[in-house]
């Protein structure tokens, strides 16, 4: 008899089959998956690393985003320095005026306060009562400055005073305090090549689109420009012993980003300066008069060579005691210190004759400025002044188009060509501070007729005494930043009539344009005073000062 077993499974184990094989399932998929998304990940990770670079220097970590790029000259300023400082006891150095406020105690902290605070150029329109009556006493001081500053202008109106008995001696430095700075170019940048700009001695490639004596020219290439045309001053003299001014061509706003964006420790960034100091320490003219018949020219802003306890940001070039007597002249002056100058950025203008000049006066001065105010630039991130913010609302909420806003976040701004267009088609340009109060757009758009508008002080009028005047409504229209939350700014300025705007404009590129450009290296201007003219002048003439006796 034959038996036939039929082996089933039981039900329990058949489940267990099913359910082993939908994990098995699911682990390819969420593998398949996973490889994916990983790849997603990496896509994303690698655009974002194309977008921005992330760097260390000291204790911050900086994370510049492609459109916050140090060659894009609108969104981010010459400086990052937090604070204004005023001193509140005196010292010894005469080279700083306190605000000689009697604190009662000699050891009393100094005022720390933004350089956005709310500072007036009429100390009555302040509330006086504890700080602000400081801040009053403060702005009073920069004010008595500033006349100082203006007692040294040159009476000639020539392009080239007399040089008779005021030579100018320039220092043969070591290389290494300028010409191997610029040999380290390509570094200094970790995002892009920067000794594109600093070619053609510091003027950069040129602009066809612009026409004749326009240059891809940085804001930060002042210090070659300087030391290019003083070599060529009529007034140079290869004899130390007849010189009555002595220039040092030491590129120190170089040495300071050379370092900026690398890890390294504040004794290094300020080995180069204390060399410097150690250097001239051994020279003749500089033990005749301590330094007072010296000048720098520093192509950033004084508060980067006034490295705080609390940033690492900078060097303590102009902290250090012996760098009290020399003249430094600078693109943005430290209110307090009575021998920081502050003389203009450089613009991408360089006329070569008075031709340029009067060619590009006429083009300007005839444009059809189609836009009633423009604004280039963009908001700043976590901002406590909101100044811009409400600019930019302002400006894009109106339909009429009487307001045009460049955003300099999505638009490239380091295109000086399309930055001068907007300008040469506007009749006013908003100027509100960046990260520091100075703008090299204030100049650009002066050169280009277009009226600027600030809302801080320390932005212009407080600033350039050699190269801009006393009475600061003949070029531009000042707008306290308390009130821009309170007004519509586009529309107060539309209520400016047209022959307000006319005789500002006129004044603007008849009287003062001449002088806030630098002209080529081989510049032959005759009728006028560029900005290097001007500022030669007038040192030679505050040397001459030196030598005279006091009166009682």
């Amino acid at each position: 008899m034959a038996v036939s077993i039929s082996r089933k499974r039981p039900k329990s184990s058949s489940r267990n089959l099913e359910a082993k094989q939908s994990y098995f399932g699911l682990t390819i998929l969420y593998n398949f998956l996973s490889r994916i998304s990983a790849l997603v990940f990496l896509i994303i990770l690698i655009y974002m690393w194309s977008s921005f670079s992330t760097l260390i220097t000291g204790n911050i970590i900086h994370v510049c985003f492609s459109t916050r790029k140090l060659d894009n000259l609108y969104c981010l300023s010459a400086g990052t320095h937090p604070s204004f400082e005023i001193p509140t006891s005196t010292n010894n150095n005469s080279s700083i005026i306190t605000p000689g406020i009697d604190q009662g105690n000699a050891t009393a902290e100094p005022v720390k306060f933004p350089y956005t605070t709310h500072l007036v150029t009429a100390a009555s329109r302040v509330v006086i009562n504890g700080t602000d009556e400081r801040v009053a006493n403060a702005v009073k001081v920069v004010e008595e400055q500033l006349q100082v500053h203006r007692s040294w202008r040159s009476k000639s109106n020539k392009n080239y005073a007399s040089c008779d008995g005021r030579g100018i001696y320039v220092y043969d430095l070591p290389s290494k305090f300028n010409k191997d700075l610029v040999g380290q170019c390509r570094d200094m940048v970790p995002w892009q090549d920067f000794c594109s700009y600093l070619s053609n001695e510091g003027l950069g490639e040129p602009i066809a689109k612009l026409g004749k004596g326009w240059y891809k020219t940085h804001q930060y290439s002042l210090e070659l420009i300087f030391h290019s045309r003083v070599l060529r001053h009529p007034c140079r003299v290869s004899d130390e012993k007849v010189a009555k001014l002595f220039y040092v061509p030491f590129y120190g706003g170089l040495d300071i980003l050379r370092w900026h964006f690398k890890n390294v420790s504040n004794d290094v960034k300020d080995s180069l300066s204390l060399e410097l100091v150690k250097w001239l320490e051994r020279q003749g003219p500089w033990k005749r008069n301590s330094g007072k018949d010296h000048v720098l020219v520093l192509g950033k802003i004084s508060w980067d060579f006034r490295r705080s306890s609390e940033s690492p940001w900078g060097t303590r070039l102009l902290e250090l005691d012996k760098m009290q007597n020399p003249i430094k002249l600078l693109i943005e002056r430290q209110p307090w210190h009575v021998n920081d100058i502050g003389i203009p950025h450089p613009t991408n203008f360089h006329p070569h004759s008075d031709n340029d000049i009067i060619s590009w006066q006429l083009k300007i001065i005839r444009s059809n400025r189609k836009n009633l105010v423009s604004f280039a630039g963009a908001a700043r991130a976590n901002a406590e002044d909101n100044t811009r913010a409400t600019l930019i609302n302002q400006c894009t909420s109106l339909g009429d188009g009487k307001c045009h806003f460049m955003n300099c976040s999505s638009v490239k701004c380091d295109e000086a060509e399309s930055v001068i267009e907007l300008f040469v088609e506007s009749e006013f340009c908003l100027q509100p501070p960046g990260d520091s109060p100075t703008r090299k757009s204030v100049f650009d758009s002066l050169i280009s007729g277009c009226i600027p508008v600030l809302f801080d002080p320390f932005t212009a009028y407080y600033q350039y005494p050699w190269h801009l005047p006393h009475d600061h409504d003949k070029y531009s229209v000042f707008m306290d930043k308390k009130e821009v939350t309170e007004i519509n700014v586009v529309e107060r300025l539309a209520n400016i009539s047209s022959r307000e705007r006319e005789n500002m404009r006129r004044y603007i590129v008849y009287e003062l344009l001449p002088g806030l450009v630098y002209g080529d290296y081989i510049a032959e201007p005759d009728k006028f005073q560029d900005a290097f003219a001007i500022t030669m002048n007038n040192l030679l003439d505050r040397v001459s000062m030196l030598e005279q006796p006091q009166k009682n």
